[in-house]
């Protein structure tokens, strides 16, 4: 028989981001058991119980409308050697499943509020075909206390980040934050050119990461003693099911500490359309239906989503061509550029001599998404970073001949694709 393992995950509350509220206990599932073990993690949004004061040193002001802000669905493989976290975003639009009250159509964040736990639990099953085997709800002042019992954690950009509605305002490099600041930067959603939640998820899904690694690194999970150490002091901060015991929590805790970075992955539902319009419901996405029924079909098998060909984008870049600006030293290349979607691109003097090859990329360091999006326009063009060029990506043409492709976005790219932990990682702070 199966073992109860709901709430060892707690690990992995890092991800959640809001209001503790009691769990309910996990309803009973007609879909039977898989190999390894599911464990549905969410954050309600919900401002219950906090005072002004509260709201205000976490930056947690407005309206909580008590559904779910946030949700994964985390694997763990049947011999605990990998762990795979998906992060289904709130605004999916999804099929409630009949209960309690007629089936009916959403966000996937509302069947919390229609129906608690258990409608959101059924949901998921639903529409991922996954059997739950374990639910956990954490929160606000639950993950701040929790980051700061472990002693801080590390978050890292490459670029200044700034969310004035998260209170976050980091700059490049690597941080060491407390709760607080860690809530800052999970929460964050209104940042740079690419705000929304896939950012947002990738960020907590980063944040997770380093947190499980630095637990590892401190021998906080090294030993049964230290994993039940580490176990009592978070469970001090979030809530579990009833079910679980302490045995339990040290059992998963320590098949974490065991796993490598690499040997975790993270995903996001792959998305087709991210402004899908619903009256009453506004904006919500709509998930790449192929994509994500071979991402749910891996979990049931128990197989790793990372290098699976049907989960990943099959084309796509990882930045919008028209916000790029080129330059070519060829008129007839620059505007085919312009012609697949690079409207800001201008010409430069063309060398006496061409270089033997293919085009040469030259961009800045930090630049990398952009050059790979050129470069996907420019087949066999080899990439040069140079330090200190400006936000231009100058072209260069070789003797090479040069075929121009569309670049087509897709946020998948860069936001959601399966990744493993270790490509997540932050260096180590100075």
């Amino acid at each position: 028989m199966r073992r109860r393992l709901h709430t060892p995950l707690v690990l992995l509350t890092a991800l959640a981001s809001l209001t503790l509220a009691p769990t309910a206990a996990h309803p009973a599932s007609a879909r039977p058991s898989g190999p390894g073990t599911n464990i549905l993690v969410v954050g309600i949004d919900s401002r219950a119980g906090l005072s002004k004061a509260e709201k205000n040193r976490l930056n947690v002001g407005g309206k909580g409308c008590n559904c779910t802000d946030v949700m994964m669905l985390v694997h763990l493989s049947a011999d605990e050697r990998r762990a795979s976290v998906v992060s289904i975003p709130r605004d999916s639009y999804v099929t409630y499943p009949e209960g309690r009250t007629p089936a009916r159509s959403g966000k996937i964040n509302g069947a919390y509020a229609i129906g608690g736990a258990p409608l959101t639990i059924r949901t998921v099953e639903t529409v991922t075909g996954l059997h739950v085997d374990h639910y956990l709800e954490t929160g606000f002042t639950g993950f701040e206390a929790a980051v700061n019992s472990l002693g801080g954690a590390v978050i890292c950009t490459d670029k200044p980040l700034k969310d004035v509605n998260s209170g976050l305002d980091v700059t490049a490099g690597v941080h060491e934050v407390d709760g607080r600041g860690s809530l800052r930067y999970v929460r964050a959603r209104h940042i740079g050119d690419n705000p929304g939640d896939l950012g947002r998820v990738r960020r907590q899904q980063r944040f997770v990461s380093d947190l499980l690694t630095r637990l590892t690194t401190r021998h906080a999970l090294s030993s049964p003693l230290a994993a039940a150490h580490t176990a009592q002091t978070l469970l001090k901060s979030v809530r579990t099911d009833p079910a679980t015991s302490l045995q339990d929590v040290v059992h998963l805790a320590r098949a974490l500490g065991r796993l490598t970075p690499r040997q975790r992955e993270f995903a996001t539902v792959p998305i087709s359309d991210f402004d899908h319009r619903v009256p009453g419901a506004g904006s919500t996405l709509l998930w790449d239906q192929p994509r994500a029924k071979a991402l749910w079909s891996a979990l049931a098998a128990d197989r790793p989503l990372t290098g699976d060909a049907h989960i990943q984008p099959p084309s796509g870049t990882p930045a919008r061509p028209e916000s790029l600006q080129v330059r070519v030293d060829d008129e007839a290349v620059a505007h085919k550029l312009r012609l697949a979607g690079f409207q800001r691109t201008a010409t430069s003097a063309a060398p006496a001599t061409r270089h033997p090859g293919p085009p040469v990329i030259r961009f800045a360091p930090g630049a990398r998404h952009g050059a790979t999006t050129l470069a996907t326009a420019l087949p066999g063009a080899r990439l040069t970073p140079v330090p200190g060029h400006d936000e231009t990506f100058d072209v260069t043409i070789g003797t090479a001949p040069v075929t121009v492709h569309p670049a087509h976005y897709d946020r998948n790219t860069i936001d959601g694709s399966p990744t493993p932990g270790h490509r997540l990682a932050c260096p180590p702070p100075r």
